[in-house]
């Protein structure tokens, strides 16, 4: 069940048990090996959400992020040389006016995905909004602060965290997380318009089979959908 935005005052701490730190640990560690099969290849990449952030729970995804991929090549021949299997590749954008993404499935809940055009400042910083770690930040065992789907600020503590609202003090965590207002407020937003009617879907959501590669499918979703070429054409690579 999607988590709903929260509205409360006062800041709680949620204080973690064990269970929830060895999940954290291992849900990291399954990162970790995305990760690093990139960073061989010299493929910087985040994780983001609640695994950066450290809040996880048994539904948490694991999704590997390149904010500036070369090419879906680079990355399919970085996991391949790993050993790792793909389960699906996905061409997915959004909306019309966001930038069409690639997704490759390793594991039901370990995606690696990456930008197929230059990312507009609030989608790049839609990452960052939600808490988002590098390779480095895991190694140290670091968490990030971040916002949750409930719009709940999430500081890590060394118990765990303490949450409170973003409601009314979206400057102040705007500045927290160095990123721009609008783009936390683009956020508050989103969220609130999916709790009041619900998931709408994706604009494109296309499956890659064994020969094709993500921008050859780009490039032929742009010749037919006027809607990707306007976006490829502003927002290039």
């Amino acid at each position: 069940m999607a988590k709903k935005p929260v509205r409360r005052a006062e800041r709680v701490e949620v204080v973690y048990g064990g269970k929830r730190w060895k999940l954290l640990a291992q849900l990291r560690s399954r990162s970790l090996e995305a990760m690093r099969a990139l960073e061989k290849a010299h493929l910087l990449s985040i994780v983001h959400g609640s695994i950066a952030r450290g809040d996880v729970s048994v539904s948490s995804d694991i999704d590997v992020f390149l904010p500036e991929a070369p090419s879906s090549f680079a990355i399919e021949a970085a996991l391949e040389n790993a050993g790792l299997i793909f389960n699906k590749r996905l061409l997915v954008q959004a909306t019309p006016s966001y930038a069409p993404k690639g997704y490759i499935e390793l594991e039901p809940k370990l995606t690696v995905s990456f930008p197929l055009m230059k990312m507009r400042r609030n989608e790049r910083e839609f990452y960052q909004f939600g808490g988002e770690a590098n390779l480095q930040v895991l190694l140290e065992n670091v968490r990030v602060l971040g916002v949750d789907k409930r719009l709940m600020l999430i500081e890590p503590t060394t118990k765990g965290h303490v949450e409170s609202t973003i409601a009314g003090k979206e400057e102040i965590v705007a500045h927290l997380l160095q990123i721009s207002v609008d783009t936390v407020l683009d956020r508050v937003h989103a969220l609130l318009r999916r709790d009041k009617v619900g998931r709408t879907g994706v604009y494109i959501e296309r499956e890659l089979i064994s020969e094709e590669t993500f921008e050859m499918i780009l490039k032929q979703l742009a010749d037919k959908n006027p809607a990707v070429r306007r976006r490829l054409r502003l927002y290039g690579k």
